[in-house]
C-alpha cells in the first residue's frame, strides 16, 4: 500500500468492496481483464474515481491492458483481509438472527460464524441448524467463548434496548469489530471497529428518493 491507511477516505475503502464484487462477477463469466471505464460503468463511478480509489492501494493497471481480474481480486481480498479466514459470533437468534446465521456468503467471504449466544433460557442448549456443531449458548459463556475460539468479529442482532449492553459484554470479551443490527446507534472504544446497519433507515432513504423521483415528474398543473 503507498499510503498511510490513515490517511486514506473511507468511502474510497468501502468502494473496494463494491470493486471486489463486481470483480468476482466477471471472474464468473469467465472475463480476464477490465478497464476503470468499464468498471466504473458497472458501479455508475466515472473512470477517473476508479483509478483514484485504487491509487491509494498501490498500481493496478497494465498499460494497454487495463486491470487483471484475478489480479486485482487477489490484491483486494489482501487489502480488505478477506483473504484468510475470520472467526465471528452472533448474539441474538431472533428472526433476524437466524436468517443471519442461514446466510451462506459469510462463509464464502471468509467469515466463520463459530459460536451463538442467546438471553431466552428456552433456546439454550439447542443446536443452530443452520451451523454444523453449533449450539446456542448463555451469554455468561461469551468471555471465555471468544478466548477459546479466537472470535475476533462480533455480530448484534438484540432487540435496541439490549444492543448497548451486549456490545459492552464483547468489547469487554476482546472482540474487536461489531456488526450491529439493532435499530440504536451504539458506543464503542476508539480501539473497536463498529458499523452499524439499520434496514429501516435504508428503506427512509430509498421511499425519500423514489418520493423526490415521484414529485420531479408530475404534471406542471400540480407543481406548486
Amino acid at each position: 500500500m503507498s499510503t498511510n491507511p490513515e490517511s486514506i477516505p473511507l468511502p474510497a475503502v468501502r468502494r473496494l468492496s463494491l470493486y471486489l464484487r463486481q470483480l468476482e462477477a466477471l471472474a464468473r463469466s469467465n472475463q480476464a481483464t477490465v478497464s476503470s471505464k468499464e468498471l466504473g460503468r458497472a458501479l455508475r463511478l466515472t473512470d477517473a474515481q476508479v483509478r483514484k480509489d485504487l491509487a491509494y492501494f498501490g498500481q493496478f493497471g497494465h498499460p494497454g491492458i487495463g486491470y487483471r481480474v484475478d489480479e486485482v481480486i487477489r490484491r483486494i481480498r489482501r487489502i480488505l483481509g478477506t483473504d484468510k479466514t475470520w472467526n465471528a459470533t452472533l448474539v441474538g437468534l431472533g428472526n433476524l438472527g437466524q436468517a443471519l446465521a442461514a446466510y451462506r456468503g459469510f462463509g464464502r467471504k471468509g467469515f466463520q460464524l463459530v459460536a451463538v449466544f442467546d438471553a431466552d433460557e428456552r433456546k439454550v442448549g439447542r443446536p443452530v441448524e443452520a451451523l454444523e456443531a453449533v449450539v446456542v449458548q448463555p451469554l455468561r459463556e461469551l468471555r471465555e467463548t471468544v478466548a477459546r475460539l479466537n472470535v475476533r468479529l462480533g455480530i448484534i442482532a438484540v432487540p435496541a434496548e439490549a444492543a448497548q449492553a451486549v456490545a459492552d459484554q464483547l468489547v469487554a470479551a476482546g472482540v474487536r469489530g461489531i456488526l450491529n443490527f439493532a435499530p440504536v446507534a451504539l458506543l464503542a472504544p476508539p480501539h473497536v471497529a463498529l458499523t452499524s446497519v439499520d434496514l429501516a433507515v435504508q428503506l427512509e432513504q430509498l421511499s425519500f428518493q423514489v418520493g423526490m423521483q415521484t414529485s420531479s415528474v408530475r404534471p406542471a398543473t400540480e407543481r406548486g
